[in-house]
């Protein structure tokens, strides 16, 4: 009897637990779908979301801010400052553009996406975004360049530098020799004598104040 009793105690067991099991089941089974059919349909991304960063290389300026409050140094800056005759253009903010840059890239693969880097920019230039698929096979690939300067732009660029800069430099020497002509000449022409003042003659009839 025990034995019969153990039995039918183990088949309540399972076909309860069976059930529990299907109860669930087809409760999900009927429920409305919750789940989000990834890559065909994305999640909404939060406004202040820190993602891949973007750069509108045309409002930078060149300051290096960026550069300098970057943790993790994955932003490469190169700048030239240009002749005060070149003209660069200006930013979307009406700011003048006065250096050359000649470099500037991010390497996504370091960045810790801490957003420090978006704050000091004057012109607001760069920003995160809310793109987070950029996954590479090859890591050179993570390296984004976002200037716009071809190699040869780069040497006309620093050919024009050059040329100021000599510019500059003949136009010092040559007003140093200009100062030091006109203190050599000035140093030729001899001092010109001071008159000498005769004393009025005096009175034979004057006599001493007694006093």
């Amino acid at each position: 009897m025990t034995a019969l009793t153990t039995y039918f105690n183990d088949i309540y067991r399972s076909v309860s637990s069976t059930m529990t099991g299907m109860r669930i089941t087809f409760k999900q089974m009927i429920s409305p779908t919750v789940t989000i059919q990834y890559p065909h349909v994305k999640m909404k991304m939060p406004d202040r979301v820190r993602n891949r960063l973007f750069m509108n290389f045309d409002d930078c300026i060149g300051c290096e801010l960026c550069a300098k409050a970057c943790p993790v140094d994955c932003i490469d800056i190169e700048v030239m400052k240009a002749p005060p005759t070149e003209s660069l253009g200006e930013t979307s903010t009406g700011q003048k553009k006065r250096i050359y840059v000649t470099k500037f890239d991010i390497d996504i693969a370091k960045c810790c996406y801490c957003g420090l880097c978006v704050y000091p920019c004057p012109t607001e230039c760069l920003k995160m975004t809310d793109v987070y698929e950029f996954s590479e096979y090859d890591r050179s690939n993570l390296i984004y360049n976002f200037g716009t300067m071809s190699p040869s732009e780069v040497e006309t660029a620093k050919i024009k530098v050059k040329q100021y800069d000599e510019e500059q430099t003949a136009k010092k020497a040559a007003a140093a020799a200009q100062a030091a002509a006109a203190k050599a000449a000035a140093a030729a022409v001899p001092p010109t004598a001071a008159p000498v003042q005769n004393a009025p003659p005096q009175s034979l009839d004057s006599t001493p104040t007694q006093q």
